[in-house]
């Protein structure tokens, strides 16, 4: 066994101790200053513009895309999924501003049921139209409709 080679072992074992130290004083120094925080906050924020191009216009958007986007957007409000409805929105080019239900239910000819008031119209629209594929007597596959 060569002791010149162990030799050097200690003063490198020291050497990553002591980076590794250094590392943790400073990220607890930038910790208790607030600027880590800060940094990351600038770091999240610069990704969501990137990711959020305001040099680009919003597509134009259809009435129908307009309904459709919306049903989609309750679903999400309601879910919790607030990240993905700003992304939603970013885009689709969707209005900032949420259609008023009465609205999206006039629309879609929807009719009033209390015991569901508080659930999205989408979660009504795929029920109804599941309950009503199963009463109806035939159903038509994807091969079929073509």
């Amino acid at each position: 066994m060569n002791l010149n080679r162990m030799s050097y072992l200690p003063v490198f074992v020291v050497a990553m101790a002591t980076a590794r130290d250094l590392k943790d004083v400073i990220k607890e120094s930038l910790a208790k200053s607030g600027v880590l925080s800060e940094i990351r906050a600038r770091i999240r924020a610069e990704v969501f513009n990137v990711l959020q191009d305001e040099t680009e216009p919003p597509p134009p958007i259809s009435n129908e895309n307009v309904v459709i986007n919306e049903l989609i957007r309750e679903y999400l409000i309601y879910n919790g999924y607030l990240f993905t409805e700003s992304v939603l929105l970013a885009e689709s080019g969707h209005p900032q501003f949420q259609l008023d239900r009465e609205f999206l239910k006039e629309k879609l000819r929807v009719k009033p049921i209390e015991e569901s008031d508080h659930l999205p119209l989408l979660y009504g629209l795929v029920s109804y139209f599941s309950k009503e594929n199963k009463s109806s007597n035939s159903t038509v596959t994807p091969a079929e409709k073509s």
